[in-house]
């Protein structure tokens, strides 16, 4: 009787960047977002002259990143709530969920210090227009971010540091060089207000910078084109349903 025995294609590496982008979709389109985060992790650091992404490079990276480190951070949010709330009360189960919460925490950080190594090393680097250095400054707040969410004492300090200095890099340039209506701009103002509100614990704040983003967005609506409006108007949704549950929370304090 014979047995199967799986094929495996071997790359000739380094490919080519437009190869790498390639492959980066192939992944995405079956959620392998391990490997995608592979194919280009190496484009950025293996291809010699490689300049400022494209918006398409970024878009991939963004996505790659993101569908990574999504799954560890839901479940830590699952595993936190089970903790907190007394799932299981005996001692042996705490010290087991008490581990796996380590567990993933160990793999959340990793995948952030993966792309914010990257960032630092020659994303933010090799930004030239603005779009790209508001793009990347704001990625690498999200990542401090998510740090923070589940660091203590001096390590979470940090990085709500690193994650405030990015953000508020991020924002100044969106300010003076990018449309109130713009995406990027809108996407700032988005997160940053998510994380004065998660991780600040400042709803006034987040509220009012929510408020302010989107008030000025829709006062510019007029000049924006039907491709832009397409881009803007998800961003411009959440928020506003942001702001509806941060002002019915306030209102809910008096």
């Amino acid at each position: 009787m014979s047995s199967f025995v799986p094929y495996h294609m071997e790359f000739e590496e380094p490919l080519t960047r437009e190869e790498y982008v390639f492959l980066a979709k192939l992944c995405e389109r079956a959620e392998r977002y391990d490997e995608m985060v592979g194919f280009l992790d190496k484009m950025v650091l293996g291809t010699s002259s490689l300049g400022e992404l494209t918006v398409e490079e970024r878009s991939l990276l963004c996505m790659a990143y993101k569908g990574l480190v999504c799954s560890p951070r839901e479940a830590w949010r699952v595993i936190s709530f089970i903790e907190k709330n007394g799932g299981c009360r005996h001692g042996d189960h705490a010290t087991i969920i008490k581990a796996y919460r380590a567990r993933l925490e160990a793999d959340i950080a990793s995948i952030c210090g993966r792309i914010l190594g990257l960032l630092d090393s020659h994303l933010n680097l090799s930004a030239c227009s603005i779009d790209s250095k508001v793009f990347f400054l704001k990625m690498k707040g999200d990542y401090h971010r998510y740090l923070a969410e589940f660091k203590v004492e001096e390590e979470r300090n940090k990085a709500i540091e690193d994650a405030m200095a990015a953000y508020k890099e991020a924002e100044d340039i969106a300010l003076a060089d990018l449309a109130p209506t713009h995406a990027l701009r809108l996407g700032v103002a988005l997160n940053f207000s998510v994380f004065y509100y998660e991780i600040l614990n400042s709803t006034e704040k987040a509220s009012r910078m929510a408020k302010r983003a989107f008030d000025l967005a829709i006062a510019d609506l007029d000049n924006v084109d039907d491709e832009s409006y397409k881009d803007s108007k998800p961003i411009l949704e959440f928020l506003q349903d942001n702001l509806r549950v941060w002002t019915e929370e306030r209102m809910s304090e008096l």
